[in-house]
């Protein structure tokens, strides 16, 4: 069941060289969580999504596939 938003964040993650881990940790949330989002199984909440935007500094749009 992936997702867009899903696919964008494991993409930035990968491509930055950050492990869930330690974005988890950065966000706050657990690592488990982290996968779920980027599997499909959850979506992030309003202040998770801007914190997620923030840290990759990308827009909300971009995480949630309204722009390339």
């Amino acid at each position: 069941m992936d997702t867009i938003f899903g696919k964008r964040l494991k993409e930035l993650r990968e491509e930055r060289g950050v492990s869930q881990p330690a974005l988890a940790k950065e966000l706050g949330v657990s690592r488990a969580i982290v996968s779920f989002w980027e599997n499909g199984l959850r979506e992030p909440t309003l202040s998770n999504l801007v914190a997620i935007a923030d840290y990759f500094d990308e827009s909300i749009d971009y995480l949630a596939g309204r722009e390339k």
